[in-house]
């Protein structure tokens, strides 16, 4: 939960009228098994060139081994877990942000007081890593997905507890603001 709870549980509100401030309750990433194959590439890239640095048959020398290995890395480990890094999915307490690309970034928003619907989705491999894939649909502006999202039982939690109390806020306001005076016909 974004704000601090009182003793009764329920969170602190702002006073009517006076700004929140926006703040990050929760910024996560895909699950990290994505990169159980890089992982792989890497013990076996390392495995190689120990075993056949010095041992190559004669036509090679050990700077090719050194320059394929050094390839390998590059596209089969580090490509993967970059892009992997540069995907992020941020809550804040106004929006939901997914932020993606490595050159070029692409960002999604979807704010918390418009209102939107959560699924949840668990396939049996995402149920024993305690992942989970969420649907956030407005209506209006379209989906976002959020795959393989960690803890996803707690992310949903505080998707519904930031959707619920900004509405209560975003009601408030408006029933507190005053309404502008009649306007008087010139006479």
């Amino acid at each position: 939960m974004s704000q601090q709870p009182t003793s009764l549980g329920r969170p602190i509100m702002p006073m009517p009228g006076v700004p929140d401030p926006e703040r990050r309750v929760v910024r996560v990433r895909r699950h990290a098994r994505r990169l159980f194959w890089s992982a792989v590439v890497l013990v076996a890239v390392a495995a190689a060139v120990g075993y056949f640095l010095g041992n190559l048959p004669a036509p090679f020398e050990d700077w090719m081994l050194v320059a394929a290995a050094g390839v390998l890395v590059l596209l089969f480990v580090l490509l993967p877990y970059w892009a992997w890094a540069a995907h992020t999915y941020t809550i804040t307490t106004r929006r939901v942000i997914e932020r993606s690309g490595l050159f070029a970034q692409r960002q999604l928003e979807l704010t918390h007081v418009r209102g939107y619907t959560i699924g949840m989705r668990r396939g049996p491999l995402q149920r024993m890593w305690r992942t989970g894939t969420l649907t956030l649909d407005d209506g209006v502006e379209g989906r976002l997905i959020l795959r393989d999202v960690p803890d996803v039982r707690l992310i949903h939690e505080a998707l519904v507890d930031q959707v619920e109390v900004n509405q209560i806020l975003a009601h408030r306001d408006a029933q507190s603001m005053p309404s502008a005076p009649p306007l008087l016909p010139n006479a």
